[in-house]
This record gives C-alpha cells, sequence and structure tokens, in this order.
C-alpha cells in the first residue's frame, strides 16, 4: 500500500469495507469519514500515494517540471538502448571488417545485452542510496565514452570490448525509468506511463536498425556510433540542467508511530522535570505513557497526519500542480547516512524477489514477450539477406519500420485499455483497487502475439512475400512488445511498489540471461533445422507465462497476502 495508513486506521477501513487491505490493494475514493487528497477540486478520484504538503516533493511538482524529467527520462531510455541492437543490418559489413562468421558477430549483441543485465547490480544500488539523477547523469556519459571506442575499434577483440563498456553503461534503460515513473506520477496514471516507457524503450532497439543499415550502406558503419556519440553527449547536457533528483523520502506509519512514541515520551519527561521527579522516575512514566497512548488510540493525534476530517484538497496540500524542485534537488547526488547498508540490500534485495511468485511471473512474461522481438532482430538478416529476396542492409533496416509502427499502435492502445479496465473494475469494487485488474488486458496482446510468431516462422520457413512477413508479422511484433511487459512490470510494481528499483532488476536479469543464451543458439539452429522450430517454442513459452495471467487474476491477492508482513514493504 501507498498510502501510509496506520495499523489502526488499517483495522477501521478493513472493517468499513469487509476486505483485507494487502500492500498493493489501493482506496481510490473515500471511505466513512475517511477522505483523502483528490486530483483536483471536485474531484472524487484518490491520489495514491499521499501527496506530502511541501512544494519540493516530486509528487507536487508542476506540469514543467513532470513533463521535463518524464520526457529526459525517456530520452535516456531510448538513446541507452538505440545502439545496443542496432547491429543486425550491418552484420555483413562486421564480417567484412573483423574477419569473423555471422554467429561470431551476432555475439556482439548477445554478450551486450549480458553485461547490460547485471550492470543494474551497480547501477540500482547507486540510485537508491544516492539518487536517480547521478545514475543517468554518469551511465549517458560512459555510453558516450563506449561509442567512441566503438566507432574507432579495429579489431574483433576490441569493438567486444566496446560492446561490454556498452552494456555497462545501458543498464539504466531498463531499471530507472519505471522507478522514476513511480516517483513523480500517481497510481492512476502509471499505466500508461509505463506503456510509454516500454513503448520508447522497445521503440529504440526498432529504430536503431532502420538508422543502421542505411548508415553502414552509405556512409559506412562507424558512422552509425558517431551519431551515438552526438546524442549522448546532448543528453548529458540537458540531464545536468533539467532533470532534477525524483527520489523522495516517504514516511512509513512504523516510522510515523516511533517519531509519535519519541515525542511523547521527551514531552512527558519535560513535564516531570518541571514537577521535580527524578530523572529515572521519569523514565519510567514517559515509556508507560507513551506506549499505553499508543496502544488505546492506535497513533499519537498531535503527530499523526489528520486524514479523517473532511478537509478540502487546496487545503491539505496547497501545492499540488503547482511545486517546484529545490536547489538540493540540483545537487550531482543526495547525501546517504548509511550508503553501504542501502547498497548491501539492493544487492540482496533483486535476488530475494526471484522467491515472490508476483515477481516471478512479471519477469518471465516480460522476458520472453521480449525474446519474441529479439527473435526478429537476430535473424531479419539472416532471412532477408539470403535467397530468394537477396535484400541490402538498408532495405532490411527499413522493415523495423513495421514493428515501430506496431508499438505506437500498442502505447495508444495498452495505455489506453489498462488503464480504464482498471479503473471501471475499481468502480465496480467500490472503489478499492486491485493490482490484478489490469491483468485481463493481456489477452487480446497474447492473441496479437500468436498472430505475429506464427506468421514469422512459417513465413521465413516457407519463403512467403515480404509484404505478410513484415507488415503482419512484424507488426504484430511490436504492438505485443510495448503491451505485455508493461502490464505485466506494472502489476509487479504496483503490488511491491517500495523495491520497484530490485523489481526491475530482478526482470531485467530474468530477461537478458534468456537473451543472451537465445543468441548463442539460435543462429546455428536455425541453420540445422530451419526457422520454425526456435521461433514456435519461444512463442509457446511466452503463452505458457501469460497464461499464468489467470492464477494470478483468481489468486493474486493470496500470493500479496503471503508476504504482506515482508520487510521489502518497509523499504
Amino acid at each position: 500500500m501507498e498510502m501510509n495508513y496506520d495499523e489502526n486506521e488499517l483495522h477501521q477501513l478493513e472493517d468499513e469495507l469487509h476486505t483485507k487491505l494487502y500492500p498493493g490493494t489501493e482506496i481510490m475514493s473515500d471511505v466513512g469519514s475517511h477522505h483523502f487528497v483528490k486530483a483536483g477540486e471536485g474531484s472524487a478520484k484518490v491520489l495514491v500515494p499521499q501527496p506530502s504538503d511541501d512544494p519540493h516533493d516530486p509528487l507536487n511538482w508542476n506540469r514543467f517540471w513532470k513533463t521535463s524529467t518524464i520526457t529526459l527520462t525517456t530520452a535516456v531510455s531510448f538513446a541507452q538502448g538505440f545502439g545496443p541492437l542496432a547491429l543486425a543490418p550491418m552484420f555483413p559489413q562486421l564480417m567484412e571488417a573483423f574477419d569473423a562468421s555471422l554467429a561470431d558477430v551476432v555475439q556482439f549483441t548477445g554478450v551486450c545485452i549480458l553485461v547490460l543485465g547485471f550492470s543494474n547490480f551497480i547501477w540500482v544500488p547507486i540510485q537508491t542510496s544516492f539518487g536517480r539523477r547521478p545514475v543517468l547523469i554518469f551511465s549517458t556519459i560512459i555510453c558516450l565514452a563506449s561509442n567512441i571506442w566503438r566507432a574507432e575499434a579495429k579489431t574483433y577483440g576490441s569493438f567486444m570490448g566496446a560492446c561490454i563498456l556498452n552494456g555497462i553503461g545501458a543498464g539504466p534503460a531498463e531499471t530507472a525509468q519505471p522507478q522514476i515513473t513511480a516517483d513523480i506520477f500517481f497510481l492512476h496514471e502509471r499505466g500508461a506511463w509505463n506503456t510509454l516507457y516500454f513503448t520508447f524503450y522497445f521503440g529504440s532497439l526498432m529504430v536503431g536498425p532502420i538508422v543502421a543499415g542505411p548508415m553502414a550502406e552509405h556512409v559506412g558503419w562507424r558512422s552509425f556510433w558517431w551519431l551515438n556519440v552526438g546524442m549522448h553527449a546532448l543528453l548529458a547536457i540537458l540531464l545536468v540542467f533539467l532533470f532534477p533528483e525524483t527520489k523522495w523520502h516517504r514516511a512509513h506509519p512504523k516510522e510515523v508511530l516511533r517519531q509519535a512514541s519519541i515525542s511523547a515520551r521527551s514531552m512527558t519527561n519535560e513535564k516531570l522535570a518541571l514537577n521535580g521527579a527524578s530523572v529515572e522516575h521519569s523514565d519510567k512514566v514517559a515509556d508507560t505513557d507513551a506506549i499505553a497512548h499508543t496502544t488505546t488510540n492506535g497513533t499519537v493525534s498531535d503527530t499523526m497526519p489528520a486524514n479523517i476530517a473532511p478537509v478540502m484538497t487546496a487545503d491539505r496540500d496547497p501545492y499540488l500542480h503547482k511545486g517546484t524542485p529545490s536547489k538540493s534537488q540540483f545537487k550531482l547526488f543526495q547525501p546517504n547516512a548509511h550508503p553501504f547498508n542501502t547498497i548491501l540490500m539492493d544487492l540482496w534485495i533483486p535476488i530475494k524477489l526471484f522467491a515472490y511468485p508476483i515477481v516471478e511471473f512479471g519477469a518471465f512474461v516480460v522476458s520472453w514477450s521480449a525474446s519474441s522481438f529479439l527473435t526478429i532482430n537476430l535473424t531479419q538478416s539472416q532471412a532477408f539477406a539470403a535467397p530468394p529476396y537477396n535484400y541490402t542492409s538498408q532495405t532490411i533496416g527499413f522493415m523495423n519500420f513495421a514493428i515501430l509502427a506496431g508499438a505506437i499502435i500498442g502505447l495508444f492502445a495498452n495505455g489506453w485499455l489498462s488503464d480504464w479496465f482498471a479503473a471501471r473494475l475499481t468502480s465496480r469494487n467500490r472503489g478499492i483497487r486491485e493490482p490484478e485488474m489490469r491483468l485481463p488486458t493481456l489477452f487480446p496482446f497474447v492473441c496479437i502475439m500468436l498472430l505475429g510468431n506464427f506468421v514469422v516462422a512459417f513465413g521465413y520457413q516457407y519463403k512467403w512475400p515480404w509484404e505478410a512477413i513484415v507488415l503482419i508479422g512484424y507488426t504484430c511484433a511490436g504492438i505485443q512488445v510495448a503491451a505485455i511487459p508493461a502490464i505485466a512490470t506494472t502489476y509487479a510494481v504496483d503490488s511491491y511498489k517500495p523495491v520497484a528499483g530490485s523489481i526491475m532488476v530482478t526482470i531485467t536479469v530474468n530477461k537478458n540471461v534468456w537473451g543472451y543464451g537465445f543468441s548463442k543458439f539460435i543462429t546455428p539452429w536455425v541453420e540445422e533445422s530451419g526457422f520454425v522450430p526456435p521461433i514456435m517454442l519461444n512463442m509457446c513459452l511466452i503463452f505458457l507465462w501469460c497464461s499464468f495471467g489467470v492464477v494470478f487474476y483468481i489468486w493474486g491477492k493470496k500470493f500479496r497476502g503471503m508476504t504482506k508482513n515482508s520487510g521489502v514493504h518497509d523499504l
């Protein structure tokens, strides 16, 4: 839960609503005497999480700063994903430049995405400990350096080293934006913004080959990497001046109660000292009084936020939609009293999350949905550069326009559908939103995924007209890769929001390990058995993991109930 209820208020709400409020379950309307900050005056839509009354709270920022932040974050996701998977149309040039086989140059992509996934064991702890701002700035600088190296590489080993460095620098493209989205946007807005992220990130993987193919053919493959250098140099400058820190501490109910108890003890000590009581006696009375007061009332009225009075939104949060970042939010990093503890925790949490069914569901759905796109990326030159097509790098690169068009369709279709469907089910459920309410929207996109994989596999194998393979198969691949990962990731993050960054590490490691393995065996497997077996196997695995959406739609709340006392909710 992101509403920060104390135990007493939580039980009151459960009694009034006759339901369990497990982490992830949110109340989107007023309940009895409980009133919350709304989206605006006259609106009945409760904001989750509840913003503070601080003008520097990222949830309170005005439109300019939210737009600037999410635009630059999206640009970083796009730029860092633009290069790593852009090599497919230039495979013939790379084979010639480094005197390597197709399987060898495919490893430029495979190794890069493997390193990219594991690099987030570095970036996410830094992101949690010192803020999102230093991660985006330094990762962009590393990508800048790696692209200069790629452009200047003269040997196979040198280019592979540049790919590894690029993988390290590009890690935040897969983990930073979902966390920043949760920092600055409310729950009811995240479906559309997460879909935007996946559309632009996977869109960069589609646009990269579109640009790389013609550049490799007409001005040389090295020029593509100089284009990347210019892009990252511009982004680094913009990030310094227009991307404020979004990391913001929100008090947990246990933390508030602890502070309230300390405050009550201090007040009692002062009173007893004035009455001439001994220090020892005053400590005992203070402890007893604080404990009794907290136990009886569940909270301390003088220090807890008064969320049960019918106060107007403008009075409760006068800075909603009007706030701005402070000067301290433009520092290179945010101070942390216990950085090593935080870093060690962030190294452990992604591993721990593999034991959480909802996170594992999200990881497998995202991994195999993304691998459907990776299949096209790794096989398009193998299929279309050979007879009877014999297409050039430029032509093969332009075929990725169909995937991009599909991703744009997926952005608008899922962004609207996911939020609308969840809002409709919330309304029917008396204003109570469950994360599982997004899962039914997987169904149409799974059907599209099946169609796309069938067309690509059999079209490649039996040399169908390119129009069928590209216009139907590639477009379907773009639609599903923008929609399915967004739904699964949003579900996992909504269920365990305090560890959104660690969830993305878990998902990314799972996805990129599979992607690396797939890149190792798909080329020789296709040469030996044809296109149908590997692509159909991958399709069946996507369908298998997505079908568990039915299980989680029915029993997902029980799984969340099993982990309701987990420490990840207190981070």
